[in-house]
């Protein structure tokens, strides 16, 4: 027998605050009450206590006005409290939690006397422990893996909350979380009884064995691959005497022996193709390149001068032909006597005496004296600019020459660059052949030393069939369609009883696909292609119950508990609170207490199942009015106390 919770309570944050909600175990618990009385926070604070990896509390009064969580759940004679702080930064569950086994019947524990000793992994074996589930049996998922069943695990098949309990696409708790449909199809088995116990540790063996037949076939792979090939051998050998590192000869019939004798030789040889370059920081081609371009400039700067030169050089020219054309038209008239003996008061053309000193003959007279004056100096500038043509011609003459011969000799490094760097690459080569070699002959000498794998691939194999054949094929699939099968007679005669639609058809749970599915004369039709609310619910409950009623007759590991959150909520409004009804509504309170009868008949089928349900409905029919243990209306009760929230 697997448990059942016999009480949730709530430690307030002052010293005398303490809630305690007590459950009717093998039996009916319905709690109803209007909106925003924390009806639907009882599966919160169940789940973050079954050591829940989030904060499923509720924002509101719970996390503003509780500090410690705590329920207490009870198999047969055994009892179990669990209580767990409130998160302490925001929605960070608290990472510690109190387990204490208690006498049947005991009080929930005061606050100083609690422990919070289990961390969350812990504390889960535990619960796993005390629901019956056993922990070495390793279940093989879709991921290809292997996982223990866990009490998270049997929560699926315990719990319709408020979004899931009429959901067309969702069948199970926790099937809309990103692995909760492949998780759901894993442990399936396990809890409906289909996996052997010794067989699953047959299972778990065979896929080891497995793992040890890939793992010891890479290990042959590389021991393989370090082997020394004649062919790889011989190819080294070649490349050895392509480089020089060895003497020309022919490989192609080296034994082994001789080819890896022959690529030690390699290994010691010097590297051939290298040169003697001496040890220089300053690199000559810069240096002649720096001094060509030094040339270069010095080469245009001695041009310019030249033409200047000879710019000047013809201005001069120039002006002397006109000045001596100038002058020779004046003497060669006679006009003028230019000598300086001559008289200044006599006439130029007929030599008489005058009495007035003509201004414009002494005017002609300082002219042709000027005259006289520039031409004898230019004269004597003319051979000084000629003699700086010539010097700077021989200096043009000494640049080029120094220009060829720079030339020539950067030609000369460039060629001797290009000689160096064949044998540079020729010695690069050699370099790699003879490290690929020095890297072969390591691994050869690694692989002479290391033990030998020896290849057991045919004795592996076969034991790896022999249990394959001792398991079977699809036993396990085989155990659970015979179990689904007995459990879909089980969920077609609730449906008729609740009358569903499709209920005159047989109706099975289909595990792929995780929903239920009604095989009619047309085809098949799935839980999402049923209309209406009553026949999502319907098909929801009859699931749910079916299974619970397969557990407990075979004694299965999941605990004997169904918590439904709002099961009316497809009949009736939210606030929905009274008895009186419209007649279209009478129809709706007939289906609705058509589920509770249900739910009573197996929860008293010897205490095999205990349904907590949260309803807005409060009916007066006595199988719903019996069964309530809460009624929160009109601020007269909820699950905080009102009184928490006074100062």
């Amino acid at each position: 027998m697997t448990w059942q919770l016999k009480s949730l309570t709530l430690y307030g944050k002052q010293a005398d605050q303490v809630r305690t909600l007590e459950f009717n175990l093998g039996a009916l618990n319905i709690v109803t009450g209007d909106s925003l009385t924390g009806k639907s926070s009882i599966w919160g604070v169940t789940d973050y206590c079954m050591a829940s990896s989030g904060y499923p509390i509720s924002a509101g009064a719970l996390r503003e006005r509780v500090r410690i969580f705590a329920v207490q759940i009870v198999a047969g004679e055994q009892q179990l409290f669990v209580a767990r702080p409130a998160s302490e930064r925001g929605t960070t569950p608290f990472p510690r939690i109190c387990l204490v086994f208690q006498q049947r019947g005991a009080e929930p524990l005061a606050i100083e006397d609690m422990q919070f000793t289990f961390t969350v992994d812990a504390a889960r074996s535990v619960l796993a422990t005390f629901t019956g589930i056993d922990l070495s049996i390793r279940l093989p998922t879709t991921r290809g893996n292997t996982m223990s069943p866990s009490i998270r695990q049997a929560l699926f098949f315990c719990v319709q909350k408020q979004s899931e309990i009429a959901n067309p696409e969702q069948l199970f708790h926790s099937q809309g979380e990103e692995y909760g449909p492949r998780t759901i199809r894993d442990v399936f088995p396990y809890f409906v009884g289909a996996v052997d116990p010794d067989q699953a540790v047959q299972r778990a063996q065979l896929r080891q064995m497995k793992i040890d037949l890939r793992d010891h076939e890479r290990a042959l792979q590389q021991q393989e691959a370090a082997t020394p090939a004649p062919g790889q051998v011989r190819a080294l050998v070649r490349e050895a005497i392509e480089t020089s590192l060895l003497e020309p000869r022919a490989t192609e019939d080296l034994t082994l022996e001789e080819a890896v004798q022959l690529l030690n030789e390699a290994s010691a040889a010097s590297l051939p193709g290298s040169l003697d370059m001496p040890v220089d920081s300053d690199d000559p081609l810069a240096a002649v390149v720096q001094e060509r371009d030094r040339l270069r400039g010095a080469f245009q700067q001695a041009r310019l001068r030249l033409t200047d030169l000879r710019a000047a050089l013809g201005e001069r020219n120039e002006f002397m032909t006109q000045a001596l054309d100038h002058r020779e038209r004046l003497t060669s008239l006679t006009l003028l006597d230019a000598s300086p003996e001559a008289s200044t008061d006599q006439c130029p053309v007929c030599h008489s005496t005058v009495s007035n000193t003509n201004e414009v003959v002494n005017a002609l007279r300082t002219d042709l004296e000027d005259l006289n004056a520039n031409v004898l100096f230019v004269s004597d500038d003319t051979s000084q600019v000629q003699a700086l043509i010539a010097e700077q011609e021989a200096a043009l003459g000494e640049i080029r020459q120094a220009l060829a011969a720079n030339r020539d000799e950067q030609d000369a490094l460039e060629a001797s660059i290009r000689t160096a760097s064949r044998y540079h690459d020729a010695a690069l080569r050699a370099a790699s052949v003879s490290g690929r070699i020095s890297m072969f002959l390591e691994n050869a000498e690694r692989y002479d030393l290391a033990p030998r794998t020896s290849d057991r691939r045919e004795e592996m194999r076969a034991a790896i069939e022999s249990l394959e054949e001792a398991l079977g094929d699809d036993v396990q699939a085989d155990r659970v369609n015979s179990s689904l099968s007995l459990i879909n007679q089980r969920i077609s005669d609730k449906a008729r009883e609740l009358a569903l639609e499709h209920s005159d058809a047989p109706v099975r749970l289909d595990l792929r696909r995780l929903t239920v599915v009604a095989d009619t004369s047309v085809g098949p039709v799935p839980l999402k292609e049923m209309g209406g609310g009553q026949n999502w619910l319907g098909y929801h409950l009859a699931t749910l119950l079916s299974l619970h009623e397969w557990f407990a007759e075979h004694a299965r590991p999941v605990p004997q508990l169904l918590i439904l959150d709002q099961p009316s909520q497809v009949y009736f409004p939210a606030d929905y609170k009274g008895t009186a009804l419209q007649p279209f509504q009478e129809s709706d309170r007939t289906a609705l207490l058509r589920v509770y009868p249900i739910a009573e008949a197996i929860s008293e089928s010897n205490g095999s199942l205990q349904v907590i349900a949260m309803e807005h409905a409060d009916l007066e029919q006595p199988i719903f009015s019996s069964a309530v243990i809460q009624r929160w209306r009109d601020r007269q009760g909820a699950l905080v106390p009102f009184e928490w929230f006074t100062p």
